[in-house]
């Protein structure tokens, strides 16, 4: 904290040491002097500011060599000075300028003294601290003729600092210096603004400088990587600083023709220049020589603040010389396009708010040169496009495109002049095509089939949470970045927004037709140029632009979309199925007549006479792709109409249900995505709202299609995926059209069975859906859950009771008593059974009841799904695997619809069983599996109807079936359980226990269960087999427990019983109890589940559990014997 505040006192502080440091120059003596100076304030220092630099001054003009460190001393003390006070004399000012610049240099040598680093560095900060201390306008009057040599020599040096000196901290003081004296400095107030006659001053002294400077500059710039990013975003902004203010066109525009003969001596006039106009062109012309190395240079550098700063050079140079340095238009312009899509956020945004500026001022479209350059250019990128696509990487073709993409951005409406050239019109279509061509020899694109019935559903879930600009993933031949592919997309959407649509439309239409192999490319251009004429995903640079008119738009979207459309390109081969590929094929007949109602109007189409088809699978994945971007084209085509495009619901719609069933996973998912872009811009809800309000047109062309099924063979997947995407109301609508599938199976079953099993199977899981059964479902599906730790039904009020602490001999007797007498009754052995049976009440006569009652038909639901299953009957016997399997699955939910009508269901059930048994018992395993889990869902609402048919058809066999394989599997290694043999042992475990249960079967039936699964409670049987059997034994356990228990202790006996009495002898079960028994651990496992089921206390140390009553019987007789 300073101590003396008044001159006086500061003098008598300060006399001392600065006599001292006049006599003596050390470094001892400048260090008393700094000492000092921090104990006066700054006002006192101001005072006597010329008194103290006084020695300091003397000692760097002493003549003779001098000890750096004493030069750095006192320039450092003297920068100490000059921070604290500010200099008001212009001479000062000059002198100490020119002391100050020439502690670097040496006369003797004419060039800078090879002096230390830490010298450099102080006289530099001493410079800059020395510019910043001047007062007022003493730093404008200091830039006159008479300086040019002085401040040359100091811009000079720091230059040669910069560029030669490898210190990044040398480097980059330096430059922040060389800022100050070019007037650069960011710092407030300094310097002031300057009046129009000041700019021209001061552009004519700076003048003198811009070459060398510029030069030097572009040295650093374009120099080694390694210097950092700092140095070079400082040379960058010294340059276009100093470019831009002795460029700028307002300076020049005011210079005269004619200088006046300035006041200076004659050597310093020589060095004065005069900017007029050939000295701006030749400027301008060398100027762009080095602006054309620093964009190819810094566009490449790996930190984004120097590419950011280059965005920065380029936006001040066009805004500020656009005239003067015409000539460097071009290169500025293409590091700035180039740069549009930089991988840095940064970098991207400051691009996009310099191309919204030049838009809103016009510096393109306004400037003809400008637009001459960016349209020279455009037509020089397009000529060499196609080649810089076949032989660039990714990244070139990244930089490639993102160059095209800024051109057309800056050029807007004035792209049309570059496509009105057909020849480059021809080369850009041809590079696009090129470029786009997709990679369709991947396998995996025809073989992702739509298997499930729900894909569709989800699918709609799926898109409509999906961004409009997402498409489906592809796989191009000549590309795998995916920004390529995006650049590729925008570069489309800018074309079809300021380019002439027509003349677009028309081009790529013509190379849609010329080749197959440009179908898909040209589809997809297509696409882009339609979004982009609507104005979607399109940043408009110019305003006032005009966009297609909608009634513009809406014509060629109908051309387009008959196009898609037509048969020739939407019936295409997608698979190696009979069936589909003669629907294919059966489009393409010589003179096929397509006969659609509403917009599909009656056309014949003729073509060449096809031989047998062989499809590759190249041209099945080219197809599948050709469909899926057509697709795609439908959902951008009414993206970009909105709600315009119901207008044309009519021709659109129904094409887009036919592919949503296509059983292509790829077609499926495309379609989807196109509803549900058809959804949102037609102001629908969902896909249900979609259908439902546009059901009658639907309808009415399924129906008319139906009569000529020949000729359109994939009405019945739009059936299919209306009531997949449909509700209840739509039932009343659809049944005719169910009738006419019906009577069209029932004519065709023969070769188009598949679809309209598959529109059968998709009815009636949307009957299930609509019409849910609250009563048995619930049961049913919990008899199929089959799960391990289901409760045991309670046990019989005589089991429940056990024996106390003391059993006596009565307790026994009374015991043997009620076993024999429930035994008899059981058996039928006693004359009073109709007493004991059930009293059932005599039905309530009505009074009201006037005469016989007629029962009413049964809902429309119950009468479809009857004709449905008397389809079902028929077609079980089908010779084709996969039509069974779909027939199966049909039945299956047939039966779920009707089991709560068993007045029409125990009929189609009688009529079915023989055909499923026979599928049951001598088919394919798959076809087994499928049938089971049909007879699961029978035996679940069908019970005793159907008991007595599983005993004596079905039971044996697949007892008979298990036996046989548990060797097999008993055997089997870990890769046994992927087999089908395996899946069809665990799916008949699964479900014969909740079968047992359900058809409450007999003892004799359930011991030949129980004899069949006992093998399976082996531990060298598979884990799952082993728990598949132990969930058959807790069903049975529920049926008969005591059965149960005895088979258990006979198959493995843990312990040894006691009888309760001693007149009673000990019962002996033949299951072994030893350590190595396989059974062991199933059965104790299953035993103790059977104990806890029981709520009796556990009996005490040394007693048992009582004996099941079949264990006493045994032991009874074995007395008597």
């Amino acid at each position: 904290m300073a101590v003396f505040d008044t001159p006086e006192e500061a003098f008598g502080v300060l006399r001392p040491v600065c006599v001292q440091l006049t006599r003596t120059q050390t470094v001892e003596s400048v260090e008393q002097l700094r000492a000092q100076l921090r104990t006066v304030s700054d006002a006192a220092l101001q005072e006597l500011q010329q008194y103290i630099l006084f020695p300091l001054r003397f000692a760097l003009r002493t003549p003779g060599p001098k000890r750096e460190r004493v030069v750095q001393s006192v320039v450092e003390c003297l920068t100490a000075v000059l921070s604290s006070t500010c200099v008001k004399e212009q001479e000062l000012l000059q002198e100490l300028f020119s002391e100050l610049s020439g502690c670097l240099y040496s006369p003797h040598a004419q060039k800078p003294a090879a002096v230390s680093e830490e010298l450099k560095l102080a006289v530099i900060r001493g410079l800059g601290t020395l510019m910043h201390s001047a007062y007022g306008d003493i730093v404008l009057t200091f830039y006159g003729p008479s300086v040019l040599p002085r401040l040359g020599f100091a811009v000079s040096l720091l230059l040669g600092l910069a560029e030669q000196e490898k210190s990044k901290q040398m480097k980059t003081a330096a430059l922040d210096c060389l800022q100050v004296l070019l007037l650069q400095c960011e710092c407030d107030d300094h310097p002031r603004s300057l009046s129009e006659l000041e700019q021209e001053q001061l552009g004519d002294l700076f003048a003198s400088f811009l070459p060398g400077v510029s030069t030097a500059l572009t040295r650093i710039i374009t120099g080694d990587f390694k210097q950092g990013h700092g140095v070079v975003v400082a040379s960058l902004k010294i340059f276009y600083k100093t470019v831009g203010f002795v460029m700028a066109d307002e300076q020049l525009r005011r210079i005269p023709k004619v200088q006046e003969k300035p006041a200076v001596e004659p050597r310093v006039a020589k060095l004065m220049v005069h900017r007029e106009a050939g000295w701006v062109k030749n400027t301008g012309d060398k100027l762009a020589v080095l602006i054309q190395k620093i964009t190819e240079c810094v566009s490449v550098h790996p930190h984004w603040k120097a590419r950011r700063e280059l965005v920065e050079l380029v936006e001040t140079l066009l805004l500020q010389c656009g005239r003067s340095l015409v000539a460097s238009a071009g290169p500025l312009l293409t590091a700035l396009v180039g740069l549009l899509n930089d991988e840095s956020p940064e970098v991207q945004a400051q691009c996009s708010h310099v191309l919204r500026r030049f838009a809103d001022r016009k510096v393109v479209v306004g400037s003809r040169a400008f637009a001459d350059i960016l349209s020279e250019n455009l037509h020089s990128l397009a000529t060499s496009l196609p080649r810089l696509m076949n032989s660039q990487d990714d990244q070139g073709k990244f930089s490639t495109l993102s160059l095209l993409l800024g051109y057309l951005k800056l050029l807007g409406p004035r792209v049309n002049f570059v496509l009105n050239s057909a020849a480059h019109l021809q080369r850009l279509s041809k590079a696009l095509i090129q470029v786009l061509e997709l990679n369709v020899a991947d396998v995996k694109i025809v073989e992702e089939r739509r298997w499930d019935s729900g894909h569709l559903r989800a699918s709609a879930e799926t898109a409509a949470t999906r961004p409009r600009s997402r498409v489906q993933r592809r796989y191009f031949r000549f590309f795998t970045d995916e920004r390529v592919f995006l650049l590729l997309r925008q570069v489309c959407q800018l074309l079809g927004f300021y380019g002439n649509l027509y003349l677009l439309v028309d081009h790529f239409m013509d190379l849609y037709h010329e080749s197959m192999a440009y179908r898909k490319q040209a589809a997809m251009i297509l696409n882009e140029l339609v979004a982009g004429a609507a104005g979607l995903d399109v940043e408009n640079l110019h305003e006032k632009h005009a966009k297609t008119s909608p009634e513009e738009l809406r014509e060629i979207v109908t051309t387009l979309l008959e196009e898609y459309t037509s048969q020739e390109n939407w019936y295409l081969v997608t698979c190696i199925d009979t069936e589909e590929m003669g629907e294919e094929l059966t489009m393409k007949q010589a003179g096929l007549q397509a006969i659609t109602s509403g917009a599909h109007t009656c056309q014949v189409v003729s073509f060449p006479a096809f031989s047998k088809p062989s499809p590759t699978i190249c041209s099945m994945n080219s197809n599948i792709w050709q469909i899926c971007i057509q697709l795609e084209g439908i959902g951008h085509f009414a993206s970009a109409l909105g709600t315009d495009f119901r207008l044309l619901l009519m021709s659109a719609l129904y094409p887009v249900l036919e592919k949503a069933g296509d059983q292509s996973l790829l077609i499926s998912q495309a379609a989807t995505s196109a509803m549900m872009d058809i959804c949102h811009a037609c102001g629908y809800d969902s896909l249900q709202h979609l259908i439902n309000q546009n059901s009658d047109y639907l309808v009415n062309g399924i129906s008319l299609n139906l009569r000529h099924l020949s000729l359109h063979p994939h009405t019945p997947k739009v059936l299919e995926v209306m009531l997949r995407n449909s509700d209840a109301s739509l039932l009343p609508l659809v049944a005719d059209v169910v009738q006419d599938v019906l009577a069209a199976l029932d004519q065709f079953y023969d070769k188009r069975a598949t679809s309209f099993v598959s529109v059968l199977h998709a009815l009636l899981v949307a009957l299930a859906q609509w019409f849910p059964d609250t009563g048995d479902v619930g049961q049913l599906q919990e008899q199929r859950g089959g799960e391990e730790g289901s409760h045991l039904s309670p046990r019989p009020a005589a089991l429940q009771k056990g024996l106390g602490s003391t059993t006596t001999a009565e307790d026994i007797e009374q015991f043997l008593l009620n076993y024999l007498k429930q035994k008899d009754v059981a058996e039928g052995n006693v004359s009073d059974c109709d007493e004991e049976e059930e009293r059932v009440d005599p039905p309530q006569v009505d009074e009201n009841d006037t005469g016989p009652q007629v029962e009413p038909p049964p809902p429309l639901h119950i009468q479809i799904a009857t004709a449905v299953t008397e389809r079902c009957v028929h077609l079980l016997s089908d010779k084709s695997l996969q039509i069974r399997l779909k027939v199966l699955d049909v039945l299956d939910l047939c039966v779920l619809v009707l089991q709560s009508h068993r007045n029409q269901l125990l009929p189609l059930a009688h009529r079915a069983w023989p055909p499923l048994v026979h599928r049951l018992t001598n088919d394919d395993p798959l076809a087994v599996l499928r049938a089971f889990k049909v007879l699961q869902t029978l035996g679940g609402t069908c019970g005793d109807f159907l008991r007595n048919r599983f005993c004596k058809d079905v039971l044996p066999k697949l007892a008979g079936a298990l036996a046989s394989q548990a060797s097999a599997s008993a055997r089997a290694g870990p890769v046994y359980s992927h087999t089908l043999a395996f899946k069809l042992q665990l799916a008949v475990l699964q479900g014969l226990g909740p079968l047992c249960e359900r058809l409450d079967l007999g003892e004799g039936d359930l011991n030949k269960v129980a004899d069949a699964c006992l093998i399976y409670l082996n531990a060298k049987q598979p884990v799952k087999l082993q728990e598949a059997a132990r969930r058959v034994f807790l069903h049975l356990m529920k049926v008969d427990p005591d059965c149960t228990w005895f088979l258990l202790h006979e198959l493995y006996c843990p312990e040894r019983f006691t009888p309760p009495h001693p007149s009673l002898h000990p019962v002996r079960l033949r299951g072994a109890s030893g350590q190595q028994n396989p059974y062991a651990a199933n059965v104790l496992l299953l035993l103790r589940q059977l104990q806890c089921s029981e709520p009796t206390p556990p009996p005490a140390d040394g007693e048992l559990t009582p004996p099941r009553p079949k264990a006493v019987a045994a032991a009874k007789t074995a007395k008597v014997d």
